[in-house]
């Protein structure tokens, strides 16, 4: 079984600062894209940035130039730094990530997905 484990989430303030991680954990063969999505209050989930196992990210523009991604293979584990806050930021954080595990005969790939860590950013 694959565990995503999440953390770094809180309260935070307008214009302020916070890093979010992810570790996948677990019978692991390999890790491919990773990712943040986020689901505002009322809102529908949506991605807000993704990195591949080769460190190529791509980000929502909602975000651009304000959070980055990154990644340490070795650890199964992303971060999301995120910088100048705003309360439209206010959401539920979830990790995502495409794994590829093994039964020692045949490989199977699927996505998992974080319980959550929830970041409100007071205005």
């Amino acid at each position: 079984q694959v565990q995503l484990v999440e953390s770094g989430g809180g309260l935070v303030q307008a214009g302020g600062s916070l890093r979010l991680s992810c570790t996948a954990k677990g019978s692991i063969f390999r890790v491919n894209v990773m990712g943040w999505y986020r689901q505002p209050p009322g809102k529908q989930r949506e991605l807000v940035a993704a990195i591949t196992s080769g460190s190529n990210a791509n980000y929502s523009d909602l975000v651009k130039g304000r959070f980055t991604i990154s990644r340490d293979n070795a650890k199964n584990t992303i971060y999301l730094q995120m910088n100048s806050l705003e309360s439209e930021d206010t959401a539920v954080y979830y990790c995502k990530a495409d794994v590829a595990t093994s039964n020692g005969i045949m490989i199977s790939r699927r996505d998992y997905w974080g319980q959550g860590t929830q970041v409100t950013v007071s205005s």
